[in-house]
């Protein structure tokens, strides 16, 4: 089968920023980790096929950024979703309004968020934004 024969996948309409449908795979959520960089004050450092896909840093100081750490994943995640349903050691787990995925569920890796679960934060946001008519 060439390229002009293959049938694109779409994902659902969202009409969200630049996006009018929702990512299907890795590359779309990477684009979308793009468009909301600036409502979390983040810098996009990289974006790489190889893992991690997407590094970003955000500014600490004159001159100074940090990459993205656990403490600010989790009050963004505070900031939309409330506290934790769920908190352990090193597990947060949120309520959605929705069932399923994009879940909230983070872990502190020694301080640092993976950067997949910064992934699924971002597509929950965009989730609840677009469809719950929620904005902070």
């Amino acid at each position: 089968m060439t390229i002009a024969n293959r049938k694109r996948v779409f994902g659902d309409k969202i009409a969200f920023k630049s996006l009018s449908c929702a990512p299907v795979n890795e590359l779309g959520v990477v684009y979308l980790f793009g468009v909301l960089h600036e409502t979390f004050d983040f810098k996009i450092e990289s974006i790489q096929s190889g893992y991690p896909d997407c590094l970003a840093r955000r500014k600490v100081g004159n001159n100074r950024w940090e990459e993205v750490r656990f403490s600010d994943l989790y009050k963004v995640c505070e900031n939309f979703f409330g506290e934790p349903r769920k908190s352990a050691s090193s597990h947060r787990v949120y309520r959605t309004p929705w069932k399923g995925d994009p879940r909230v569920n983070i872990q502190n890796d020694k301080g640092k968020a993976k950067a997949y679960q910064v992934k699924q934060v971002l597509l929950a946001i965009e989730k609840l934004e677009v469809n719950h008519g929620h904005k902070k």
